[in-house]
């Protein structure tokens, strides 16, 4: 298994300056945001999406100055809302999933990451996320979200991965209509196989799911295309008076009832063994694209951690990895 990030990390940073850090970390794989809201800042700095898509100079520049620093490219990332009820950005995210998937292909990248997207109920000019069946008007808008607006949309988008050779890795999140492995497999099952989960367990926790089950949950329909490390941390006593649905900021650290951590933080060196574990178990190994979101520690603290606690994870949890003492 390879230890990866997301360049998005390095934003302030130009992309071979990037690559440099990144390389002497010790980390193998690089996954690049490909617009939405992650942007392109560092394809931007190879020509952006399109030279991309149309110029094999600008292809043969990336995959050299990834290359030739011991690095691959996991993925393209377009963390967006193509199904958003305002038409302007649901196109923005629309077209950089397209391009994304066209880009992927001529680069040879199997993967593109992002979300599922949330419309609005009939008529809404806002994303409306429903988490309860009460009032009835609420499963209303859950029928016209499913089967008018996401089934339909995705359907169309798993005939295009298909034809260009990609699978779309959707990261389950709140505030989506997928955010949960049960949403994942729901849309999979409607849509097609093209369209899987980019598997991240910083999500899960606050939602009361257990990882390793969903790991084994999706792993065996087929569905973790990519996975990120990230942690989180549950705050025993804010979570305890208020429950773990929290829309105060994320910077208002000491009074949410969650927080991101760096990987390590949250969870123990064991759960992430126990991780690795459960990913190879299903069949997944191939890459933890390390996200950093931990507002208490600087990137390099953070960086640091994640890497310690992956890297004994990885080789611990390695098949044959064994050492016997020598009389």
């Amino acid at each position: 298994m390879k230890i990866g990030i997301f360049t998005a990390l390095f934003h302030d940073q130009p992309i071979e300056k990037a690559l440099d850090i990144i390389a002497e970390a010790g980390i193998t794989s690089v996954e690049f945001g490909g617009g939405a809201y992650p942007g392109c800042r560092h394809l931007d700095d190879v020509g952006g999406i399109q030279a991309l898509i149309n110029d094999e100079s600008a292809r043969k520049k990336l995959l050299q100055i990834t290359s030739s620093r011991g690095l691959e490219i996991s993925a393209i990332s377009v963390h967006g809302n193509p199904i958003h009820p305002n038409k302007a950005i649901a196109k923005e995210h629309h077209d950089a999933f397209h391009n994304a998937v066209l880009a992927a292909e001529k680069l040879g990248i199997g993967v593109v990451n992002g979300f599922s997207g949330c419309p609005s109920g009939p008529g809404g000019q806002n994303p409306n996320w429903v988490i309860c069946p009460w009032p009835d008007e609420f499963r209303d808008i859950l029928e016209y979200q499913w089967n008018t607006v996401a089934i339909p949309y995705w359907k169309e988008q798993n005939a295009f991965l298909k034809q260009h050779n990609v699978k779309f890795a959707i990261e389950a999140h709140p505030g989506f209509i997928v955010y949960n492995p049960e949403t994942v497999l729901k849309l999979r099952s409607a849509a097609g196989e093209n369209i899987g989960c980019n598997f991240d367990p910083s999500h899960f926790w606050w939602q009361g799911i257990d990882p390793l089950a969903a790991v084994r949950n999706l792993g065996a329909a087929g569905a973790i295309f990519h996975v990120h490390a990230k942690d989180t941390r549950i705050d025993p006593i804010n979570s305890g008076i208020n429950g773990n649905l929290d829309v105060k900021s994320y910077g208002a650290i000491s009074d949410r009832s969650w927080v991101f951590r760096a990987v390590g933080y949250g969870h123990d060196q064991g759960w992430w063994n126990d991780f690795v574990t459960t990913l190879r178990m299903v069949g997944y190994d191939w890459v933890l694209s390390i996200e950093h979101e931990d507002g208490m520690m600087s990137m390099k603290e953070g960086l640091t951690k994640a890497l310690q606690t992956l890297e004994i994870a990885v080789v611990k949890e390695k098949p044959g990895a064994m050492f016997w003492a020598k009389d």
